[in-house]
């Protein structure tokens, strides 16, 4: 399915956020990407998550082993982790302050798991929620289903949003995701007040696939005096986000390895990181790190010894 190419004055204004280089790249590779997808001489086909016939050989083999009834329930079960962030400098005003934390999912992959999101997301409370990307199932293709089930989400987050684009989004969603009250970080920053205190809160383009992201572009109006947070689709630009002085970096892409073996040991985490990085908290240097396993699914709806989670992080003062 060809897109309707984007407003010439929405396409400026993307360019001009996401920096000129990133945001030719992005739009390039998503034009290359929606032509190759469906192309069967095309090496990106290979690729499970372009190939049409990878979700029935997965449930396939689920079912002959007996366990796709589970890892279908399982992925609905949706937990809510708690955890804390101590951060050095943290302003008195931001001790206790909650990060609601979803990532990686995917809504439009079916319905049941929309109605399982919304009553988990209904049930908790919060300061401020970010978004670490992934919102279609697909990596390529419509994305008025994923807006759609977007806007019945947004409807029962009652708190300012913030949000980046991972390698399953589209550019062309960001319109849409802001008119819906997401404010999208695309190689930028925001800031976030209460009182006279401060937390610079910063977000990067997708790096695992797009290579969009700019990190000293998304760094260059961060305070050396304010605690900082990064979002980012993939723990994969660790080194560099610690590089540039960030406190934290909140991320997801790799589901905690969706379909894992007994102990959560994941088969494949589809991102070039240390294991330890591949799920929950780390540290790297002086920067702490959070790889959220996802609310969502890749893929097929089903995940085994790996449970699906949204995350509340309570901010800390830590002299």
């Amino acid at each position: 399915m060809k897109h309707a190419p984007l407003d010439s004055s929405i396409e400026r204004a993307l360019f001009e956020r996401l920096g000129i280089a990133a945001a030719q790249a992005r739009l390039g590779i998503e034009t290359e990407h929606e032509a190759r997808a469906i192309d069967f001489h095309s090496t990106r086909f290979l690729h499970l998550e372009n190939w049409y016939g990878a979700p029935a050989l997965i449930r396939g083999c689920l079912r002959l082993a007996g366990m796709l009834s589970r890892a279908r329930r399982n992925a609905l079960d949706i937990r809510i982790t708690e955890h804390d962030l101590p951060i050095v400098g943290l302003d008195v005003a931001f001790d206790g302050f909650t990060l609601l934390h979803l990532s990686d999912l995917h809504v439009d992959i079916n319905a049941e798991f929309m109605h399982a999101l919304i009553e988990r997301v209904r049930s908790v409370e919060y300061d401020l929620c970010v978004l670490t990307g992934d919102y279609r199932a697909k990596t390529y293709g419509p994305i008025d289903a994923t807006l759609a089930a977007m806007t019945r989400l947004r409807a029962h987050i009652n708190a300012p949003i913030y949000g980046v684009l991972g390698n399953h989004d589209s550019i062309r969603m960001v319109p849409a995701l802001e008119a819906m009250g997401v404010q999208m970080l695309l190689n930028e920053s925001a800031v976030v007040r209460r009182g006279d205190a401060s937390l610079h809160l910063a977000g990067i383009d997708d790096a695992h696939f797009f290579g969009a992201d700019d990190i000293r572009k998304a760094a260059i109006d961060r305070p050396s005096d304010t605690p900082s947070i990064l979002l980012s689709h993939t723990p994969e630009v660790y080194r560099r986000a610690a590089q540039a002085g960030f406190d934290v970096l909140l991320c997801g892409h790799t589901h905690g390895g969706q379909i894992c073996l007994p102990g959560g040991y994941p088969v494949t985490l589809d991102a070039r990181i240390p294991r330890r990085f591949g799920r929950g908290r780390w540290r790297y240097g002086d920067m702490l790190g959070y790889t959220s396993p996802g609310a969502g699914t890749s893929i097929v709806d089903a995940r085994i010894n790996c449970p699906p989670e949204i995350t509340l992080h309570r901010l800390l003062r830590w002299a």
